[in-house]
């Protein structure tokens, strides 16, 4: 199942990446599984892992690490944001 993830603000710095279009391995079904995935990736990519503040949305509506991703959803990942 292919889906397109986004990046955004200090993700996207980091990562140096907006986005990218993934084919998802077997038992990457859930928001948090896809984190995991990700966070395997490398140094960089460890700022989507555990112990760090990441929000996410599936389909541009806010959602939590147990939820499960279909094929051609739009998975975004950003920091919180603050307002002043």
């Amino acid at each position: 199942m292919t889906i397109k993830i986004l990046y955004f603000a200090a993700l996207r710095d980091a990562l140096g990446t907006s986005g990218e279009s993934l084919a998802l391995p077997p038992g990457v079904t859930s928001i948090g599984a896809l984190q995991r995935f990700l966070a395997e990736r490398g140094e960089s990519w460890q700022a989507l892992g555990p112990g760090h503040n990441v929000r996410a949305a599936r389909n541009q509506r806010m959602a939590d690490a147990g939820e499960t991703i279909t094929a051609g959803d739009e998975i975004a990942f950003f920091p919180p944001v603050t307002g002043g």
